[in-house]
């Protein structure tokens, strides 16, 4: 009876044993022994486990379906910097993850590791200016809103086209004309070679041109309109943070900002008129240009280089109006060369009287300013008169301070004497510098006093050429003799305290025309 009892036990034990291991199997969510294969599977992105999967395929195909969920966010191409790896192992039982779980952890580590997406882009060059835009219509806006303000109406409209040798995803901006493209494409064609080839073919006489022109004949307005810089936009893709709106563009691009630029000194400029032709004040000049400009009379050098700002945009439109004037005009001026003068000698032969007349003219403009003016036909009722001057052409000498170091211990001009004896009247503009000091000609040319010379003490006075003078005074020694050619910058004697002084210094001079005039206003 015990022995009956106890096998009950077992068969109890036995059976529920097996109905919990059958259960286990069935229930969802784990997975099934397979006997001598693994058939359990670990799935790890970039080293952070994603989650447990019955089957390899279905952890392959959930990573892949989270790779494109992430890319599909992001317009254009995106990279990720991503390591996928499955371990797999042979179990009895095991729970998978589920599915949505696992995906949403494997997007959030594939985003994780995504780099900066590359967006698609139209790179506009323009000259050496580049920017970068999202889309086709917005470099077609850019570009239309740089002619816009010079485009009454909106004639003239601004088009991509392919670049002529270029690959097919690199274009160019084309301006084209509106009302031509009307009028064309409602006009009746004529037979090909013209109406005279027309005429002749059916025996007709040909209608004889009228050659006369008038001012009836030319219809007023835009022209024509074009860009300055050579454009080329290439189709491609760059990081997003790279691209710029079309409003920052436009703020960019499109207004004006200050360009430096550099004016060389010709024979015959003053100050006054490089600020008219420039189109920029005098204080600004004298701003820009500290080093070589200290007021409005300061002395201006042939090939000397002055720095100035003019307001430019990164974009620059070159439009054509064609406008009928009625205006005084001047005629040009016309110059005699004089080789035996220096640039800075002129005289007037001819004044000049203003003419008036009437025309059609094509003003050429450069954004605001105009470039040049083409007359296309012309009545004039009264005759400008030219102004007819003579200008030396000759550059003049230049002088440079005949010392290295010193103080300024007495200028040029009025000034009360300094010991007895002394003029009131400074010749020249004094140096106080120890003596035996090299001193040096200040202009080259040639030798004509060279010894003692009264209150000036040992002194050298050279000529050069055009009949200017320097004198250098109170010297210690003298190192040229009369006579001699010195060229400029060439030691000549020492410093000293020769003469009627009060200490070392040097005394020097510039002569010209027979009177002294202020050296500072010469040195160079």
């Amino acid at each position: 009876m015990f022995f009956r009892s106890k096998k009950r036990k077992l068969i109890f034990v036995i059976s529920s044993a097996l109905t919990i291991f059958l259960c286990l199997i069935c229930v969802q969510g784990y997975s099934p022994f397979s006997e001598g294969a693994d058939d359990y599977f670990h799935m790890y992105i970039n080293d952070v486990k994603v989650g447990d999967f019955s089957t390899r395929e279905e952890a392959e195909s959930l990573f892949l379906e989270a790779r494109r969920n992430v890319a599909s966010e992001h317009q254009g191409i995106a990279f990720m910097d991503l390591d996928m790896r499955i371990e797999s192992e042979n179990v009895l039982t095991g729970e998978v993850t589920d599915y949505a779980v696992a995906l949403e952890t494997a997007e959030r580590v594939v985003a994780a590791s995504m780099r900066e997406a590359l967006s698609p882009s139209y790179t506009v060059k323009m000259g050496d200016y580049m920017v970068n835009l999202a889309g086709e219509d917005e470099v077609v806006a850019l570009l239309n809103e740089a002619i816009d303000r010079y485009n009454p109406g909106g004639r003239f409209e601004a088009r991509l086209v392919h670049a002529p040798g270029k690959d097919f995803n690199v274009f160019t901006a084309e301006i084209v004309d509106t009302y031509k493209e009307t009028s064309h494409a409602s006009s009746l064609s004529l037979p090909e070679g013209g109406i005279r080839t027309y005429l002749s073919a059916q025996g007709l006489p040909e209608e004889e041109e009228d050659e006369t022109v008038s001012f009836e004949d030319y219809e007023t307005g835009l022209v024509s309109i074009g860009f300055i810089e050579p454009i080329e936009i290439a189709e491609g893709y760059v990081p997003a943070s790279h691209l710029s709106s079309l409003e920052e563009a436009i703020d960019t691009v499109i207004k004006e900002h200050e360009t430096a630029y550099e004016y060389t000194i010709v024979a015959g400029d003053t100050l006054s008129g490089i600020s008219l032709n420039l189109n920029i004040a005098v204080d600004d000049l004298i701003a820009l240009n500290p080093d070589k400009l200290e007021s409005v009379n300061s002395t201006l050098h042939i090939n000397d280089k002055l720095v100035i700002t003019v307001p430019e945009p990164e974009l620059s439109v070159e439009h054509v109006e064609r406008n009928y004037i009625e205006e005084d005009y001047d005629a040009e001026i016309i110059i005699i060369p004089r080789d035996d003068w220096f640039t800075t000698q002129s005289n007037v032969i001819q004044q000049p009287s203003a003419g008036h007349h009437r025309a059609i003219v094509d003003q050429h403009f450069i954004n605001d300013t105009e470039s040049e003016r083409e007359v296309l036909i012309e009545e004039v009722d009264i005759e400008a008169v030219p102004k007819i001057m003579e200008r030396g052409t000759k550059i003049p000498p230049t002088y440079i301070k005949p010392i290295y170091g010193g103080r300024i211990s007495s200028y040029f001009g009025y000034r009360n004497a300094p010991t007895a004896g002394a003029t009131t009247y400074h010749r020249g503009v004094d140096w106080a510098i120890p003596t035996g000091t090299s001193v040096q000609a200040s202009c080259g040319g040639t030798v004509t006093q060279a010894g003692w010379s009264g209150s000036y003490g040992y002194m050298i006075l050279i000529t050069h050429p055009g009949g200017t003078q320097t004198r250098y005074a109170h010297l210690s020694s003298i190192g040229v003799s009369v006579g001699q050619t010195v060229s400029q910058g060439q030691y000549i004697g020492r410093t000293g305290n020769s003469g009627r002084s009060t200490g070392p210094h040097l005394h020097f001079e510039i002569i010209m025309n027979g009177s002294p005039v202020n050296p500072l206003n010469y040195i160079t």
